[in-house]
């Protein structure tokens, strides 16, 4: 306990009050819905094959599938309507390519964005350190939202087929028995696929929230400034200041300055004669009298 508290107090939590911290909590968050509605459903479908010989009759077929939508590994028995065993049909499709990557993205966005905000709240000075961190940062998001991107349409169109595929009405089709005019066939139920539509749309959420968090990040890299032409590289020399009042320093060491120079318009004394005029009074700017000399004044 002592150790959490310790982490606890020096943790600078206020940055959640920030966009860069918030919206890293909302994609840690969002990720969650994603990846969770996909990958844990399982969906059923019923139907019924009723024969002219009621007794060869199935009139409750159940079909289960779930993710990750291997659907040609999914069977179910249907009647023959001939008498004999009912044979054994197989749906159409391999969708577990893109319901994969999908949830794997959610997962790493979620791992990432854990990682990422344990960095704001305990090593955020070290984050902001020569800029190292937020660069960092910038390149991990950029490469998540163009990851969501990808996942997120190759999801929306697998979802499109595996709908097609668990359709009862085009499942009906695979059945022989279907195929005859005396028995009937018909869908008894249809299957819920409003958490994979909730999904998709979870995605779409995330690939906004990881292209909005690249602004907020991009301003922490420093890269702003280099654009704006304000950041100079150490190596370069710095111009001579033309006055005191610019710049005191210069890239060789401390250059005195006459503080006369930047207020009299110019005046430069001369230290090896005497600074005044023969009427003793200070040699004023644009004149070109010149300084008696200290033997001729004796």
């Amino acid at each position: 306990m002592d150790v959490v508290n310790q982490l606890v107090a020096q943790g600078q939590f206020t940055i959640i009050k920030q966009p860069l911290g918030f919206i890293k909590a909302l994609q840690w968050i969002f990720a969650i819905f994603a990846f969770s509605t996909c990958g844990s459903y399982s969906g059923m479908f019923k139907m019924s094959v009723e024969c002219k010989d009621r007794s060869e009759s199935d009139l409750s077929i159940e079909v289960e599938f779930e993710y990750p939508f291997r659907l040609h590994q999914v069977y179910f028995d249907a009647p023959t309507c001939k008498g004999g065993n009912p044979e054994r049909l197989f749906l159409v499709g391999d969708y577990s390519s893109s319901a994969e990557f999908f949830v794997t993205i959610g997962v790493f966005s979620f791992l990432y964005s854990m990682a990422a905000l344990s960095v704001y709240f305990f090593l955020l000075e070290k984050y902001r350190e020569n800029n190292k961190g937020a660069r960092i940062d910038f390149v991990v998001t950029a490469v998540f939202t163009f990851m969501w991107l990808v996942s997120s349409a190759a999801w929306a169109k697998g979802l499109s087929d595996v709908k097609t595929a668990t359709d009862p009405d085009r499942v009906i089709t695979l059945i022989t028995a279907c195929d005859e005019q005396e028995n009937r066939c018909r869908e008894v139920h249809d299957p819920k696929v409003s958490g994979l539509n909730t999904s998709v749309a979870f995605g779409f959420i995330n690939l906004i929230l990881w292209a909005g968090n690249l602004w907020f990040v991009f301003k922490e890299t420093g890269w702003m400034a280099a654009f704006a032409g304000t950041y100079a590289p150490s190596q370069e020399k710095q111009p001579a200041p033309d006055s005191f009042g610019q710049q005191g320093y210069d890239q060789q060491g401390y250059a005195q300055q006459d503080p006369y120079a930047g207020s009299q318009g110019g005046y430069q004394p001369d230290y090896g004669q005497g600074g005044y005029t023969e009427g003793g009074d200070y040699t004023q700017p644009g004149y070109e009298q010149q300084p008696t000399s200290f033997a001729n004044q004796m």
